[in-house]
């Protein structure tokens, strides 16, 4: 009877043992889960990245348009171009001048001026052209200062 007391024993403990890993995980469950989660992050965050900086490029592309198409209404309207940027907001053409969003900053366009031999008016040269006043370059491999 000592044996079939030693045998109850000894099935009591190794259902507790199996019992107890069934509640938890072993750490190289653990490091494998967790190289998964670096891989999948080392993937995702590029294109993520990449995906930002695709829809700053649009918006740069539209606000441009946007400058460019409000600066010869204003010309063809007043016989001039506009001095600066705020005299298309000041005469209704725009709310608000835009934001360059590789900048972050509505005043760092970069101004093209008309050559005073071109002008409409040629007494009053003026803004002829708009740029990206940021120093970076496109995903296209193009700066955006010559946008």
């Amino acid at each position: 009877m000592a044996s079939g007391e030693a045998l109850l024993k000894f099935r009591d403990r190794s259902r507790d043992l199996s019992n107890r890993r069934r509640f938890g995980f072993t750490l190289i469950e653990l490091m494998i889960v967790m190289a998964i989660i670096a891989v999948l992050m080392a993937i995702a965050v590029p294109i993520y990245t990449r995906s930002i900086q695709r829809a700053k490029e649009s918006v740069l592309k539209n606000n441009l348009f946007s400058l460019r198409t409000v600066i010869d209404e204003y010309t063809y309207d007043k016989q001039k171009a506009p001095q600066t940027l705020q005299d298309l907001v000041s005469d209704g053409y725009l709310r608000q001048v835009p934001m360059d969003p590789i900048t972050g900053n509505n005043e760092s366009w970069k101004l093209i001026m008309e050559d005073a031999t071109n002008t409409v008016n040629q007494t009053m040269p003026g803004i002829f052209d708009v740029r990206s006043g940021s120093d970076l370059m496109s995903l296209e491999g193009t700066p955006y200062s010559e946008w």
